[in-house]
């Protein structure tokens, strides 16, 4: 049966599972899929049919260059690379997103390929119906041509349709004629009959349009639904010979795709002969005796590693990884390792992760098992500096092609505002109901659709329209499938043989790019070797601001030489003073800083971990913290857990503590322990693991553990499938987190210089960022026309100058031109500014807005009134010099307006507090944020402040977290469930707040738990950009 699966365009409304789960049900033995141009679902659907026990055939439905249709079948390898090619070409020649391929490409590309002459959108089949019974027989004889006659099938389809009878025929009589055979086929558009609306739907989409302007591209009726055998032998009653040859068919395509790829590993040739294998540990051993010496557990540990590579056959990807990192480090390119590979040794010889898995205790099961070589392939993950990954990702193409390399896709799925947009507009709904219903489901508060709707009487009575009902129904079943294709944020596949022979490969909209059809999912099931080059601004924040260190002060500081054990580091970090510290900031991990004494990086290894969502879920952050402090004893669900948690007190913390737990517990073998881990990082974990549970009980209860103990040890386990760090990524973090924290510690204008230029990054906004900076010590001057650059510069030891680049409506262009103009040397006048740049009237009033020409003596207004005398646009009259003439009086802007200048044209409060916007409104009874740290437990108090932060995780189970701002610091809220109904418009939206509550304390960690809000008025355009319950 011909199958199209929604997974690059909306032509299905079902994903993979569905689709099986009903082939079985109808007792397929065989399925095809053969969606719209491209392979994007066929190996996720080749594994789920596997999985209910059906053998998958894989195809597409190709368009062509005339708009006919083509629908072609993988019978071998050779038959899939030649569709995986021809689907890249396609994809690449034409308009991005509207693959077409012509005829003509056929040639010499049909080897492995059964093609079927279409559906009624198929040329023949067109023909035919249209009567030109000559122009079919030529199309016949172009393709018997390109396919041979035993490789080429012509398509009946019945679906109920006027036009169907006579089409099919009309198709037996030309096959008959030519000796072709024929084949019936079901053209599937979803799974179930009751899903028609919901495709009509997709397909209005699809055109961007309302259904009544689609209604002639809709299927005619609701027969385009998965039939049972005894159906489709019903409908083809006269043609079994049709029946029969789609039998023959489908067991001539033994192609599967989850099986028979020709892809293999980066290969590497080696100097002198040798094998890549030898010249991997060559390179290893002497990189280890130069760091390690002779130390025979470091040769032990690494003769390990590299047997587990060479059996894998991996030695030329690690070696090409090598290759690719040589180009970054002679680039001086910011890198670190991340993830499982910083657990290898191999990986930290070879400068693949920089971080020392020997000094930190790191095992490379996480990375490579012995028990599954053949199953699992490693993944390398890279974090650069986003100018580096740019230049990264240039190299990789430069050097494989794209031949040979391709980014991975990643798949967004219909969400709650887009599956309302995009129904509301199929259905014709009015844009401004669909614009207020999807911004309701915005909220991070949102219940149910029919919920939040019914709440508002100007929708509760339409809901009972059946309209109304179609509309809720309909949204529902599009939540969770895919919309469309995107590129994965880092994901880079290589390989010796073609990787357009792999998967298909597309332009994505960045130039420069190419993504193959896959996710990281379905690369991993293909056996790919998957690099990752993550954006990691935080590593141009550290060699951004080491080099304003090395300028100003004539030191040759690299990251490698700050020190990890610098006791005044974790004196500041116990503090909680980590703002722009991005991996320890957060509100949650502030709190833990202040209840327990992180004093050595290993602390900080878990302490980073610890505010995750698996730790979290899984229980282990308030008994960790407790038996911290010593009120709680160090305890083990099972005496057999103590050796895997030993360091951790007890608690799950780590991924690897997982695996080490099931071995322990259950004893799962090594392999066992990879296949549960990598059920915790794949969409559907929580899913894929529940699935495990009944082996890993049995195991336990095999090895004498009590079920009630087994139960509870795997739910701990199983909080991990909502998102836990393995300890290597955790110690990557932690030493970027702690030589970042040394720069906050001893050169703070640095630091907080080199911050601001690497926003927008981490938790809180360029506006708190000042204001911390301003508490130790630092000054934040405006932007100056004679002083500014783009970026933000050093002043002096105690202040900062912000640049141009924060000056909202200039672009890349004015950034340059300024830089230039103004290494010429300082602007004399307004006038001379204007002669010397020709910037836009616009952006000028917005530079004299913000103070930038106060070495004129004249005010804003003054400024503005002269530069409406003398500007003339570009190509007008040449400019004179400026003859003023007497200037009319003009009051001078109020402290408050030029606040809210700054706030509108650079985000930030430069000339007074933001603060003293709402500062009128306040009474004796608000208590400022720095008495708020002194007070006890179970106090009550009132405070007031801009909304810095706004979180609602998922893990917190219903309470709401606000981070306020007022003149001296910040000050945590916590709001339980229960008072966010009420509140509910003040907690979502409102940027300035007065909160009553009362005082709650844990050790020095303090909070204010909210019992009642009140809103505090400020201008929209004093309205700060927030971390806002992202």
């Amino acid at each position: 049966m011909a199958l199209p699966l929604l997974f690059l365009v909306t032509r299905g409304c079902f994903d993979t599972y569905r689709a099986g789960l009903q082939a079985r049900k109808l007792g397929y033995k065989a399925l095809a899929v053969t969606d719209h141009d491209n392979l994007a679902g066929a190996m996720e659907f080749a594994r789920a049919a596997h999985a209910w026990d059906i053998r998958p055939i894989t195809g597409a439905e190709v368009t062509l260059s005339d708009g006919h249709h083509l629908t072609l079948l993988a019978e071998s390898q050779r038959g899939y690379a030649n569709l995986s090619r021809l689907l890249t070409q396609a994809n690449l020649s034409g308009q991005r997103g509207k693959p077409v391929m012509e005829v003509d490409w056929l040639t010499g590309a049909t080897d492995g390929l059964i093609a079927l002459s279409g559906c009624r959108k198929g040329q023949i089949p067109a023909l035919v119906e249209a009567g030109e019974v000559n122009a079919a027989a030529q199309a016949v004889d172009r393709y018997v041509a390109a396919f041979g006659k035993e490789n080429f099938f012509l398509e009946l389809q019945e679906h109920r349709v006027y036009e169907d009878e006579p089409r099919n025929a009309k198709l037996v009589r030309l096959a008959e004629r030519f000796g072709l055979g024929y084949v019936a086929t079901n053209n599937v558009h979803y799974h179930v009959r009751d899903r028609h609306r919901l495709h009509d739907v997709l397909v209005a989409v699809r055109e961007n349009r309302c259904i009544e302007d689609v209604r002639h591209l809709i299927r005619p009726n609701s027969e385009f639904y998965m039939k049972s055998a005894e159906e489709m032998a019903a409908l083809f009653a006269v043609y079994p010979t049709a029946i029969r040859n789609t039998v023959a068919i489908a067991e001539r395509c033994s192609f599967d795709v989850s099986r028979d790829l020709s892809y293999r590993f980066p290969e590497y040739d080696a100097p002198d002969g040798q094998s890549a294998d030898d010249f991997l540990a060559d390179v290893c051993f002497r990189e280890a005796r130069r760091l390690y010496g002779a130390d025979p557990d470091v040769s032990e540990r690494l003769r390990r590693e590299l047997t587990m590579i060479a059996a894998g056959r991996r030695a030329g990807f690690f070696l090409r990884m090598w290759e690719l990192l040589q180009v970054a480090h002679e680039r001086d390119l910011p890198v670190r390792g991340r993830g499982s590979s910083v657990g290898s040794l191999v990986c930290y010889l070879l400068g693949l992760s920089g971080i020392d898995p020997i000094k930190y205790n790191l095992v490379v099961d996480r990375f490579l098992n012995e028990a599954r070589l053949e199953e699992d392939v490693p993944d390398i993950d890279l974090d650069f500096g986003r100018k580096a990954r740019e230049e990264m990702f240039a190299s990789i193409f430069e050097t494989y092609s794209t031949a040979h390399a391709a980014q991975v896709c990643n798949f967004v799925q219909y969400r709650f505002p887009s599956a309302i947009r995009d129904v509301g507009k199929a259905l014709g709904l009015p844009p401004g109901d669909i614009d207020k219903i999807a911004k309701q489901m915005r909220s991070r508060f949102a219940h149910s659709l029919e919920q939040e709707l019914g709440e508002h009487p100007e929708w509760r009575a339409r809901l009972r329209s059946s309209f109304w009902r179609d509309f809720l129904d309909l949204v529902q079943q599009l939540i969770g499938m895919p919309r469309h294709l995107s590129q994965h944020s880092g994901g880079v596949i290589i390989s010796t043989t073609r990787i357009d022979e792999q998967v298909p490969v597309e332009r994505p909209a960045m130039e420069g790019r190419w993504i193959c059809q896959w996710d990281k999912d379905s690369v991993a099931d293909a056996g790919m070797i998957k690099l990752d080059l993550l954006s990691y601004p935080t590593l141009d924040q550290l060699y951004r601001g080491l080099g304003y260190v090395n300028e100003r002060h004539g030191r040759s500081f690299t990251s490698d030489v700050i020190p990890l054990d610098d006791p005044a580091i974790y004196e500041m970090m116990q503090k909680g003073d980590v703002i722009g510290v991005v991996q320890i900031q957060s509100r949650a991990q502030i709190q833990v800083l202040l209840r327990i004494k992180v004093q050595c990086i290993q602390d900080l290894v878990i302490q980073v971990a610890l505010i995750r969502p698996g730790p979290i879920q899984g229980g282990a952050v308030n008994p960790y913290i407790a038996r911290c402090l010593g009120v709680e004893p160090v305890t083990f669900d099972h005496p057999s857990l103590e050796s895997v948690l030993r360091d951790t007190k007890g608690v799950f913390i780590f991924q690897e503590q997982v695996m080490g737990a099931s071995m322990a517990i259950a004893g799962f073998t090594a392999g066992q322990a990879e296949q549960l881990r990598r059920a915790m990082s794949r969409k559907r974990s929580r899913e894929a693991m529940e699935a495990l549970r009944e082996d890993f009980l049995a195991g336990a209860q095999a090895r004498g553990v009590d079920l009630p103990t087994a139960a509870a040890v795997y739910e701990k386990i199983l909080a991990f499938a909502e998102f836990g760090f393995p300890r290597s990524h955790a110690a990557a973090m932690a030493e970027t987190a702690c030589k970042v924290a040394w720069l906050k510690r001893y050169y703070k204008v640095e630091f907080y210089t080199a911050l601001l230029n690497e926003q927008p990054m981490g938790f809180y906004s360029p506006e708190v960022i000042c204001n911390d900076a301003r508490r130790h010590g630092i000054e934040v001057l405006p932007v100056e026309v004679n002083h500014s650059r783009a970026d933000c510069t050093i002043a002096s030891d105690t202040a900062l100058r912000l640049g141009y680049r924060y000056v909202k409506g200039l672009g890349e262009a004015v950034y340059k031109q300024l830089d230039e103009e103004g290494e010429r040397g300082q602007y004399a006048s307004l006038w001379d500014f204007w002669r010397r740049t020709h910037l836009g009237r616009e952006a000028i009033e917005s530079l004299i807005r913000l103070g930038s020409f106060g070495f004129t003596g004249l005010h804003e207004r003054e400024l503005l009134w002269q530069l409406g005398t003398f500007y003339q646009p570009l190509g007008g009259q040449q400019p004179l010099p400026l003859m003023m003439s007497e200037m009319v009086p003009l009051r001078e802007l109020t402290r408050e307006q030029r606040i809210l200048e700054d706030l509108k044209l650079v985000g930030i409060a430069v000339r007074g507090p933001a603060f003293d916007l709402v500062a009128d409104q306040l009474h004796e009874g608000i208590t400022p944020s720095s008495v708020v740290e002194r007070m006890e437990a179970g106090q009550l108090v009132s405070v007031a402040g801009l909304v810095a932060v706004r979180q609602a995780p998922q893990t917190a189970k219903g309470f709401v977290f606000h981070t306020l701002e007022d003149r001296f610091g910040l000050v945590n809220i916590i709001t339980a469930p229960k008072l966010v109904p009420r509140y509910r418009e003040l907690i979502e939206r409102a940027p300035a707040l007065i909160v009553h509550g009362h005082i709650e304390r844990q050790e020095r960690s303090v909070n204010v738990i909210a019992e009642r809000f009140e809103a505090l008025r400020i201008a929209p355009q004093a309205e700060r950009r927030v971390h806002s319950f992202g």
